[in-house]
Formats: structure tokens, sequence, C-alpha cells
């Protein structure tokens, strides 16, 4: 019996492994939830050790638990480390979901479940192969290290930390990521770059209390007045950051990026169909996909003050509060863009207005993966196997810290081999997994680890 035919025969018995995990409400955000994380950090190692990894261990950090586990029995041959998280997001709205979050459910070859796409179908998957291989060959064809996390849902906060205290434990020629859905279910994708993030808030107090607009207006400050005033600083008219520094650094696209960028179809009238907007926003001069993959961003998340009850009350606010984050590109410092964002607010602050700035250490570096590295071109023709079409290498908006992390701290790249993909509503009510992705997934990483068991380690040397 092969791999392959072994995971065939196993496949009701990993669906229903995979709807035990969804069962699980491993929320890392709220502490409420706090023994769902830990029992879902025992079942991940629980089933790592079922696979055959007998130090499968779960890990403590400063916040939430990590899952580690390794097979080394292959000299010579490449060693991978396999990234995911075991943690999902809260499932609220609960009334929005036709089924519970945390009871399984499958629909037109769909199951249903917080998480079951962000990550838990997607990192059972490289589990499940793992015992294909030593039942069937008693041995794996390259050398494999787990490190399955708890906090990537709230912006990985302790990752780096542990990935640093364990370097050498950790050690391997790349990252081979269970995380990181592809772009559209109808086309095969394949992500070799994410956006930086930083994110700052700030709050404009006028007088020490509210006061009657009729009594106060025209004498007291109004703090609503006065944020709207800087924030309108925040952009040039055709939507580029106006912000003196953000731009610092920035890594130029040349012409062979933006026209791959370019022939990858995508239709921006649908989209914005899609999303029920009747024009697009960010800076003119570049399409709609250049704005979201390449082209750092400024959004305004929150803008609030005063009453907002049903009604009128005629009140001059005391305060006014914003919230924003910022998307970043190569080359950008998030920890540079955010103070450059608080000093501009600084300088624009209106007289009579007191400001207060608040720089969150929320911070991510840019990612972006060289483009001939073995593990992505491997990627690449695994993916045209079993998708019958080769991907296409697309860029994501959104912020991975781990690329990044993996990349500074070891020294190595991260190859996304993800089999969920960004319309199954994860983050949203009734999330999904399609089954068809589960079957996809098991075939493609077998062949994967088969091909990577023919090179040698020093392929991934630079």
């Amino acid at each position: 019996m092969t791999p392959q035919t072994y995971l065939e025969t196993r496949y009701q018995a990993i669906l229903d492994d995979l709807m035990a995990f969804a069962r699980i409400p491993s929320v890392s955000t709220d502490p409420a939830y706090a023994a769902g994380m830990r029992s879902g950090a025992d079942w991940v190692a629980a089933r790592l050790r079922a696979a055959g990894l007998n130090d499968a261990a779960v890990r403590k950090t400063a916040g939430h638990s990590v899952v580690t586990a390794s097979w080394l029995g292959a000299p010579g041959a490449p060693t991978i480390l396999i990234y995911g998280h075991y943690d999902v997001q809260p499932p609220d709205p609960a009334e929005r979901w036709i089924t519970p979050a945390f009871e399984p459910t499958i629909r037109n070859d769909r199951l249903y479940a917080r998480g079951v796409s962000d990550d838990k179908g997607p990192v059972l998957i490289p589990m499940a192969v793992v015992e294909a291989f030593l039942q069937t060959e008693g041995r794996l064809p390259v050398n494999v290290k787990f490190l399955i996390e708890g906090e990537e849902e709230m912006g990985s906060a302790n990752l780096e930390a542990f990935v640093a205290e364990h370097r050498d434990e950790l050690a391997a020629d790349f990252v081979l990521s269970a995380d990181g859905a592809m772009w559209r279910a109808d086309l095969p994708t394949i992500t070799v770059a994410s956006r930086g993030i930083c994110t700052l808030e700030f709050t404009l107090e006028g007088a020490a209390k509210d006061l009657h607009s009729g009594r106060h207006g025209g004498s007291a400050p109004n703090p609503l007045a006065g944020i709207a005033a800087m924030v309108a600083t925040l952009h040039e008219p055709d939507g580029r950051v106006a912000v003196p520094g953000f731009h610092n650094g920035m890594k130029p696209i040349g012409n062979a990026q933006r026209m791959a960028i370019a022939d990858i179809p995508f239709d921006e009238a649908g989209y914005l169909a899609e999303i029920g907007a009747d024009g697009p926003g960010g800076e003119t001069g570049y399409s709609l996909l250049e704005r979201n993959w390449i082209r750092p961003t400024l959004e305004l998340n929150g803008l609030w003050g005063g009453y907002t009850g049903p009604g009128s009350k005629t009140v001059i606010p005391s305060t006014a509060h914003a919230k924003i984050s910022c998307r970043l590109v190569p080359g950008q410092d998030p920890a540079a863009v955010q103070q450059a964002i608080a000093a501009h607010l600084r300088a624009v602050c209106p007289p009579s207005f007191r400001l207060t700035v608040d720089t969150p250490d929320h911070l991510a570096l840019p990612y972006a993966i060289r483009d001939d590295h073995p593990g992505l071109t491997l990627a690449e023709r695994v993916l045209t196997d079993v998708l019958g079409r080769k991907p296409l290498r697309v860029r994501m908006g959104a912020t991975i810290p781990i690329g990044e992390i993996f990349s500074r701290v070891l020294g190595i790249d991260t190859v996304f081999f993800s089999f969920s993909t960004v319309d199954e509503d994860y983050h949203a009510p009734n999330e999904f997994f399609r089954l068809s992705s589960l079957r996809n997934g098991l075939r493609a990483w077998v062949d994967y680890w088969l091909l990577l068991g023919r090179m040698t380690a020093d392929a991934f040397t630079i």
C-alpha cells in the first residue's frame, strides 16, 4: 500500500478527526475560552503522537502554548519546518450561524464549523500525511519539524520569542506553511508576499467635559471638528498617503512585477459589485490589485466622539477618537512609520486641543519569498499536477507575521502551501472548508514530500 492509497482508505477517519478538532472551542483572543485553548493544544500533540511522532509536546510560552514534534530519520534529505495554528477566531455573532459554530456539519461537500478552514483543516493534512508514510513505508522521504502555535489569531505575539529561544531546535531548510489561503477557489494560486502592519490610535480633547452646544457653541473647542481636520491631512487628493516619512525605505516595484500582476485575471467591476461599492478607494494611477498588493496604505478603522444614539443631543463633546492601521510593503519599517504618523498628528493638531497618541506594539514587517526558491517552484509543480492548472503567483494585502519572523530569526523562507481559500468565510459566521480541498491537500502534500525527498539539503543553500 502506498501513502496515497492509505489516505484514500482512511479518508473517513481523517474527516472524523477534523470534526473532532473543530468541536474544540480554541478561541485565543477571549479568556473565557482558556479551557478550549488547552484542549486544542493537547489534541494536536495527541494527534501527532498517534501519527508516529513520539516527541510531540505542548510547550509553554508567555501566552498560549505551542506544539512541537519532529522526525529526523532522513540523513542528507532536506529538513522542513511545518507551520500552522490551532487557535480560531471568536464565533460571534452566534445568531448568524446556520448551525452552531462548534458543531461541525457537512452540507454540499463542505464542512461548516469555526476554524475548519483557518486553520484546522489545512494543518491536519500534514499530520495525516506523516501517519500515511510511517504506516506504509516506515519512514518519511524528508526530515520534518512541526511548530503549531496558538496565537496566530491574535498576532502571534509570543511566537518570535519562542522561535528565538529554540533557534537551534527549529533549524530547517525552509518553512512549509499549512496556513495562508489560496486567493480564489476557481483559480490555483500560491502566495509569495504579504504586507506588514502597524497600528495606532489617538484622542483629541477640548474642554474638560461635554458642553451644551447653545450655551458654549462658538466659544468652546469642538474635538470632532478638530479631529476631522487632522484626518483630512493624512492623504493627498489622489489618495497617496501624505504623512512625511511614511514612504521612507520603500523598495521600487519594477515593470516586470506590475506586468505580472496585470496578467492575472481579475474583474474589478465584479469585485466592486461584490463588496457593494460604487467605486474604488486608494491611490489613483494603480490597478486595484496593485493598490491591495504592492502599495502601502493608511486606513481609518474608527472615528468617533459625542452622542451617537437615536435622536439629537445638542452637545459639544469633550473628546474625539480615531484608530488607524497601515499595511506596509518591503522596505518600510513599521515602527518608523508609526512614529512618523504620530509626529505628523502632533504637527497638525489644531490649537486649543490636547492630543494623546497611543502606539501599541502591534507591528509586523512585510515579507516576500525570492522568486527562484526551490521550495516555491516545487509547490508550483505539485499544484499544477494536482489541480490541473499552473498556479498563479499572488501577493497578499493582509499580514502574516510568520514569514518575516522565520526569515529574520531562522534565516529561512516560507512556502505557503495551504488548501483553504479566501471565500470560505473564515473570521465570519458559517466558516467552511471544502472537502474537495481536503482530498486535494492530502494528495499534494504526499507528492510534495516525495519530490522533495529526491533533492538534497544543498539545493537550498544560496
